[in-house]
């Protein structure tokens, strides 16, 4: 039997549409961001949030004010979640060392981690106030010790959502502006007279955010394309159709164009899936968008067996996938293309994305075939350095170079051993010929 489809979203040429549109309002967007900087944004937030404060940066005491208006249990609920997410992140900064070795006898090679200078931090929040994706930017570019860490954030329901400012003051952002989409993008990449650029742009956002970020990217480093949420259940007879059905859903919520795939071998469980996500659309409060997307952009695989899931998974190469089988060890041992696993019955991709402390902005679109998530190693640049400190080993070295530059006829290059050749080595080689 070759692999069915029970249901199947949008074709590849109809994405292939949406995805062209996208892109021309985003480069006429940023376009005009650079030519007219504070006042094209001001006119884009006027027309898509509706909002235009005197400043779009908050003060001191609009933070503290803010701050103060978010519950107790929920701060202390965010300072949880971002001490998890902290510590990971430290583990991870701790497996990076700094290194220096004697690659011969006075040659010293090395490199050192040192973090970019500035980054610009987007948090989404125009349908649903992101709070945790500040601490997943925030937070780990605090941890790698950024020292300018800026954010912008859409105003929720006409203004400043406390809880997401909160979360950006307590992660550590330095500079808070109430901006969305393409025009928060834009704002931090290309700079306006009120602020200044930064060196790279990290976070989650719809297909514009995406976009915008693809389109600025050279301009500015990007941490990855993490576009509309992708989901996936890898699943068997070992669970059932409530949980496999819940988990799609859960992830399916977040706009009208977030993709969810169950891939399973069990035909019964494709069936009673496909029955219990119908069930559970009559109850679930955000219907409304879970049901377009499921709509458009929710599939059902059923594949003959565990290789055949594999290699489909492989090839989708979703954001988040969750396994729920018999063999859940040998899928994590497997896969290859992913944004984040999430493994057992016991583990929810809602746990990734708020609490555990795993980072939750990773690849969309297949991106997880090149590239992992955002990572504390993403606010880091690895620079290499080289120190020559002996006579002798300044010629031994020259020698090679000077003949593997001639090699390529690059004279100029070999002068540059040449000379040292003939300083430390005390060897006549004439002009423009390669070292003996």
């Amino acid at each position: 039997m070759a692999i069915q489809y029970l249901k199947k979203g949008k074709n590849e040429a109809d994405r292939a549409v949406d995805d062209a549109k996208v892109r021309g309002v985003v480069e006429d967007t940023l376009k005009a961001i650079e030519e007219r900087g504070d006042n094209a944004v001001r006119e884009y937030s006027q027309k898509f949030d509706n909002y235009t404060p005197k400043s779009f940066k908050l003060s001191a005491d609009e933070i503290d004010s803010l701050v103060k208006k978010v519950a107790p249990q929920d701060l202390e609920d965010i300072k949880f979640a971002q001490s998890q997410i902290r510590k990971f992140a430290q583990a991870q900064r701790d497996s990076m060392q700094d290194i220096e070795v004697e690659t011969m006898p006075g040659v010293t090679l090395g490199h050192k981690n040192i973090p970019v200078q500035s980054v610009g931090c987007y948090v989404p929040g125009g349908k649903f106030p992101m709070v945790a994706s500040a601490h997943m930017s925030i937070v780990t570019a605090s941890v790698a010790k950024v020292p300018r860490i800026i954010a912008c954030t859409p105003p929720f329901e006409g203004e400043p959502n406390p809880a997401v400012i909160a979360a950006m003051h307590l992660g550590g952002a330095q500079e808070i502006y109430v901006i969305g989409g393409i025009q928060a993008v834009g704002a931090m990449a290309l700079g306006t007279e009120t602020i200044d650029p930064v060196d790279m742009l990290v976070g989650p956002g719809n297909a514009y955010v995406a976009e915008a970020k693809r389109q600025l990217f050279g301009r500015v480093g990007i941490d990855l394309l993490a576009g509309p949420t992708e989901t996936m259940v890898i699943a068997d007879e070992t669970v059932d159709a409530e949980l496999c059905a819940t988990d799609l859903l859960g992830q399916a919520e977040h706009g009208y164009d977030s993709p969810a795939v169950l891939v399973t071998n069990k035909q019964k469980l494709a069936e009673d899936t496909l029955s219990e996500i119908e069930r559970i659309l009559k109850i679930l409060p955000t219907a409304n968008t879970a049901a377009v997307s499921w709509e458009e952009y929710g599939e059902v695989i059923l594949c003959d067996s565990y290789e055949e899931m594999l290699n489909v998974a492989n090839d989708i190469a979703s954001e988040h996938v969750q396994v729920m089988t018999d063999r859940d060890q040998w899928f994590l041992d497997n896969m290859h293309s992913y944004g984040a696993l999430f493994l057992g019955p016991r583990t929810n991709v809602s746990n990734g994305d708020k609490v555990i402390g795993t980072n939750h902005t990773l690849p969309t679109k297949k991106a997880g075939k090149y590239t992992g998530g955002l990572w504390v190693g993403k606010f880091l640049k690895t620079h290499s350095y080289q120190e020559i400190t002996t006579d002798e080993a300044a010629t031994k070295i020259g020698e090679y170079c000077s003949r593997l530059c001639m090699l390529e006829s690059f004279v100029g290059h070999a002068e540059q051993a040449n000379i040292r050749v003939r300083r430390y080595g005390g060897k006549d080689i004439p002009y423009g010929e390669a070292a003996e």
